[in-house]
């Protein structure tokens, strides 16, 4: 196969990373995006474990139609049929069983023999595979697990029905040779291998995913199991996108292709960033903030004369614009329409006009706008756009002896005007109290955080909020040049998500 799939799993191992919560329209809104980019095989998440998953793969399932959806399942019959109907809706449903396969997992954790696994293994296969004919099989912690038990358990699962076979570096105690190896190990060793592909799933625990998993396609693997942004369990997964460009870029070294349209890499990592609420690195390697620029001055040379020089990939592939345009309190309404389809943004005419609005209020602060200004203007535009209640005006009052105080002024359903006041702690605490005397829905804020943007002491600083109501977390973002201004933006966005899912509940239940 001169092919390599790409199974996305942004959207179940992604969201285990710790923080990382979706609700099911966010898990949904991701995955008509990864529809977009190209992916073979959308892991929507785990069934049996929430009913917001189950809801989550099923609503996928309805949807999505050019990729495969995948639902992971462990290995036991209940969850296989909850699995199932999670998925039988999907154009190409597949069903993923992983079952523990080392000696470390098989005596602390499941406390059975391997002769009981392997019946276990084969036996829930064989389930999956009266449901729908594309059955994957993962045993788990397959790095480190005896090779001639993996090549006993992966040769009874084919016979079984799987065809699709993951070896997954469960916690990333792998080295490139080591995995490679063993890749070619199960090649030479497993009798009916040439019935499956072979899949790998690596973890980041040292650094290694992106590396693991590469070796393991060069060895003849032909599914990389990854996420965008490289999000996951502990350190996370294989980055999609470094596993894709490595392919492309060195064409010449693997001759491998693969489905996805790169040039809407740098749109999805933004969107599962700004959903999730995990900023991406600035030096991260293809989507990060850094990857494209240069500040030597012997690398700008280079690169003015020549951007092969410095640059391996045309930014313009990953869907970056390889031209920038300084945009300030000068320019126009088409300069900053341009630019912002060079970015890859597009707005409505309204939304265009209330953005426009907003850079030029941004402008009048600082001396440039640069482009990871303009994408934070346009996520905080797409956040307003749906709002229940608007934040229309916002007043603090504090000192170092003084009581902070705050008013606010809301526009609700109808243009209806509410304003309040309140006195708090500080002024985001009083902010937020003068809020919820408005609103009124109890939450519990539990997380709080507040970064910059873009460097300089003029830059746009984001916050980025969770507050919890009812065991439901909902997160929000803020983005303004003051800091108490994101704050309260934050905190009405997470207050609007609230507001539209007891909206969403109230109307499934009647």
């Amino acid at each position: 196969m001169d092919k390599v799939t790409i199974f996305d799993t942004t959207l179940r191992d992604g969201e285990q990373a710790a923080g990382g919560m979706l609700n099911v329209q966010e898990k949904l809104e991701i995955a008509r995006q990864l529809e977009k980019l190209g992916v073979d095989v959308i892991e929507g998440g785990f069934p049996a474990s929430s009913k917001g998953d189950f809801e989550a793969v099923r609503l996928i399932a309805r949807e999505i139609r050019q990729s495969a959806i995948c639902a992971l399942t462990h290995a036991n019959a209940k969850a296989i049929d909850t699995a199932w109907e999670a998925i039988q809706e999907a154009e190409h449903p597949r069903i993923h069983v992983f079952l523990s396969a080392s000696d470390v997992h098989l005596s602390y954790q499941l406390k059975k023999s391997r002769e009981e696994v392997l019946g276990q293994a084969r036996d829930m296969v064989a389930r999956a595979k009266t449901y729908v004919n594309d059955v994957e099989f993962s045993p788990m912690d397959a790095s480190r697990t005896d090779p001639a038990y993996l090549y006993m358990i992966l040769e009874a699962v084919i016979k079984a029905g799987a065809t699709t076979v993951n070896i997954p570096d469960t916690v990333g105690y792998a080295i490139p040779q080591e995995f490679g190896n063993l890749i070619q190990g199960i090649f030479r060793n497993v009798p009916n291998i040439g019935r499956a592909i072979v899949s790998v799933h690596c973890h980041d625990d040292l650094g290694l995913a992106v590396a693991n998993s590469l070796e393991a396609v060069r060895q003849g693997a032909r599914q990389v199991e990854c996420t965008l942004n490289g999000i996951g369990e502990r350190a996370g997964n294989a980055s999609l996108e470094e596993i894709v460009m490595a392919l492309k870029t060195r064409h010449d070294l693997f001759n491998l292709t693969t489905r996805i349209d790169t040039t809407q890499i740098y749109k999805t990592s933004r969107l599962v960033s700004e959903l999730t609420g995990f900023m991406v690195q600035p030096n991260k390697a293809v989507v990060g903030s850094n990857a494209f620029r240069h500040q030597s001055g012997i690398h700008q040379d280079g690169v003015i004369k020549k951007a092969i020089t410095y640059e391996i990939m045309d930014p313009r592939d990953v869907g970056i614009p390889a031209s920038r345009l300084v945009l300030g309190k000068l320019s126009g309404r088409h300069a900053f329409r341009e630019r912002l389809a060079e970015l890859g943004l597009a707005l409505a005419e309204e939304e265009l006009n209330r953005a426009f609005d907003a850079f030029k209020e941004v402008a009048e602060k600082k001396k440039e706008v640069t482009d990871r200004d303009l994408e934070t203007l346009v996520a905080e535009e797409m956040r307003t756009a749906s709002e229940i209640y608007h934040l229309d005006h916002i007043g603090v009052s504090c000192g170092d002896h003084g009581i902070p105080t705050a008013t606010v002024r809301l526009i609700g359903p109808n243009d209806q005007v509410f304003a309040d006041a309140a006195l708090g702690a500080g002024p985001v605490d009083a902010v937020y109290r003068a809020i919820n005397r408005i609103i009124g829905v109890p939450n519990k804020l539990t997380e709080f955080s507040v970064s910059s943007v873009t460097a300089g002491i003029d830059a746009i600083g984001e916050v980025l909020i969770r507050i919890e109501s009812d065991g439901v977390s909902y997160t929000g973002r803020g983005a303004a040049t003051d800091i108490i201004v994101a704050s309260a933006r934050a905190y009405m966005n997470a207050l609007n998500r609230l507001l539209a899912a007891k909206k969403r509940n109230s109307v499934d239940s009647i």
